[in-house]
């Protein structure tokens, strides 16, 4: 196969229209640090809390319609033991919004956070805060490669040119104009992102290709009853472990109110949805299709274990040249859309939330910005690098993201809706959902499973122990009641005297004095902060008092 010159002409053409893009949304980015009475910070990182509805809700959907949520939902469509039935990503993007926008958007835009680990950082301080992130962070690099390797394998598909040149170009044009202008370059590229995303998918879904009528469409899918647990689990996994997303929060406290936030939510979940049925289709196409009438033959693609990239391949060699030009424009733009966002939130976690508030408290505006520009630079460069390291990148990200959901979403829950939680219980959430999902085993990992779950299967070739049962969600369930059970039961320790105060490192007790001044009017901000110093507490309250626009 010759290389595809028109692709590559039109792959070239879209990245520097993104970059342009991005280029002059950095100088309205700088308009906007000119007019805000907030921090320059806060201009880079969540907009100065000023992104309009339209450009919130096209920023939010683009960041979760990935590459691996348009390629991934018609591998699923299109594997023979799966169908649409097992294409759990629109249902479980719909519900990651609408679960986002009822019970988390309103709590954490009207207290004006800058972060999601805001909060914790509040409650629990630096310390705690500082271990809570780490997952987060690492799951951000580890989601950089794994996308940009995705996008990798598929120009190599669809324009016969090395990964390699792929993952270069698209890390670089991303870094650089998230370096520009932040979350205002993000959120404006997003907008380019997303409608060429879906000219090019609905084009590509109905062009001259045709589904072959049959009584029961194989692509449909069968949902056995011994199957039920692991798709309750993989859904749930996807739709809560997105509340543990940084790159959610920041969308939502760039909102201009609670009430923007909550609506750039409920309209990505229907526009999530409505961006999945293209892959659906394409899916469906992939397994009515004779590809013994086309160029690539026989074998078809599953026998060749090559589902993964069924799209591209459909695009390739059952549809229009110029509708392939198009599809590989709408994978680029889904990756470019995913990979910018988790630059900037993993560069905003780590500047707002342990270089500004534990490493460089009395850290410059000016200095805070540097730091982000450095941290976007570090975490593109770790996750192109670790692009090029093969399909072991891809498993260390599905068991980050499961620490997202067994984790982090327990903790996000108890922090925000548990007003007794306290440094103890968290502690002990984090521990002990961590051992629990460790002993569950990890196939792709090779790591054996130590507790066996009802329904566990074993891999007649590798020995490996495949979980059937929802084992994720009973460990975030647990977690969940662990972290307020474990916090009362300290507080009772220390009210009760039953170990020494000097003991006390997470401030149980000055909680509970505070607490008893509550009944007659003090705030739940005055009563959850962690013992501190004086000038650590002042400082823990700026962060969330500060007006920004």
């Amino acid at each position: 196969m010759a290389l595809n010159i028109a692709g590559l002409v039109a792959v070239l053409v879209f990245y520097a229209l993104i970059l342009g893009m991005g280029v002059w949304a950095s100088k309205k980015s700088r308009r906007e640090e000119k007019k805000c009475v907030g921090s320059r910070s806060e201009v880079t990182m969540i907009g100065g809390r000023n992104i309009n509805t339209w450009i919130g809700i096209f920023t939010m959907t683009a960041t979760w319609v990935g590459g691996s949520y348009i390629m991934g939902t018609a591998e699923a469509v299109y594997t023979p033991s799966r169908g649409v039935i097992w294409a759990i990503g629109p249902p479980s993007f719909f519900m990651v919004f609408l679960v986002g926008g009822l019970f988390f958007a309103k709590q954490m835009r009207s207290k004006r956070y800058v972060t999601m680990m805001d909060p914790f950082q509040q409650r629990y301080g630096n310390a705690i805060t500082t271990v809570f992130l780490l997952p987060s962070l690492l799951s951000d690099i580890l989601w950089v490669a794994c996308i940009l390797a995705a996008l990798g394998g598929t120009v190599s598909v669809i324009l016969d040119l090395h990964s390699s040149y792929a993952i270069v170009l698209s890390a670089g044009v991303a870094i650089t104009y998230t370096l520009l202008g932040g979350l205002y370059s993000v959120a404006y590229t997003d907008v380019i992102q997303l409608l060429i995303m879906f000219i090019s998918l609905s084009s590509s879904s109905s062009s001259n290709v045709t589904l072959t009528p049959v009584n029961s469409p194989p692509w449909l899918g069968e949902l056995k009853t011994e199957d039920v647990g692991k798709w309750i689990d993989e859904f749930l996994l996807i739709a809560l472990g997105g509340l543990g997303c940084q790159a959610f929060y920041q969308r939502v406290l760039s909102a201009a109110s609670p009430a923007q936030a909550q609506i750039t939510c409920f309209a990505s979940s229907i526009i999530s949805v409505i961006l999945g049925i293209p892959s659906v289709i394409i899916g469906a196409v992939a397994v009515s299709a004779d590809w013994n009438q086309t160029e690539y033959g026989l074998p078809p693609p599953f026998e060749r274990g090559e589902a993964g990239n069924v799209l591209p391949l459909v695009l390739q060699n059952l549809a229009p040249s110029w509708v392939s030009v198009l599809g590989i424009g709408a994978l680029a733009a889904a990756v470019m859309s995913s990979v910018d966002s988790a630059l900037l939130s993993s560069a905003s976690m780590f500047t707002q939330n342990i270089y500004k508030s534990y490493l460089r408290k009395q850290a410059s505006e000016s200095e805070c910005v540097w730091v982000i520009r450095l941290s976007v630079l570090l975490v593109g460069l770790a996750g192109a690098g670790l692009a090029f390291t093969g399909e072991g990148v891809m498993a260390l990200w599905l068991m980050s993201y499961d620490q997202l959901y067994c984790i982090v979403f327990p903790q996000i829950v108890c922090v925000l809706h548990c007003p007794f939680a306290n440094g103890y219980g968290a502690t002990t959430g984090f521990v002990l959902g961590n051992i629990l999902r460790f002993l569950s085993g990890e196939p792709a990992l090779h790591i054996p499973a130590v507790l066996m779950f009802p329904g566990w299967r074993e891999d007649e070739l590798t020995g490996d122990i495949h979980q059937y049962f929802p084992f994720r969600s009973l460990i975030t369930l647990l977690t969940v009641l662990i972290i307020p059970s474990a916090s009362l039961l300290a507080r009772l320790v220390f009210t009760r005297h039953m170990l020494p105060p000097s003991w006390d490192i997470f401030g149980v007790l000055r909680e509970t004095g505070d607490a008893v001044n509550s009944v007659s009017g003090v705030g739940r901000a005055e009563v959850i902060l962690p013992a501190a110093t004086e000038s650590e507490t002042t400082e823990n309250l700026l962060v969330t008092s500060t007006s920004s626009c």
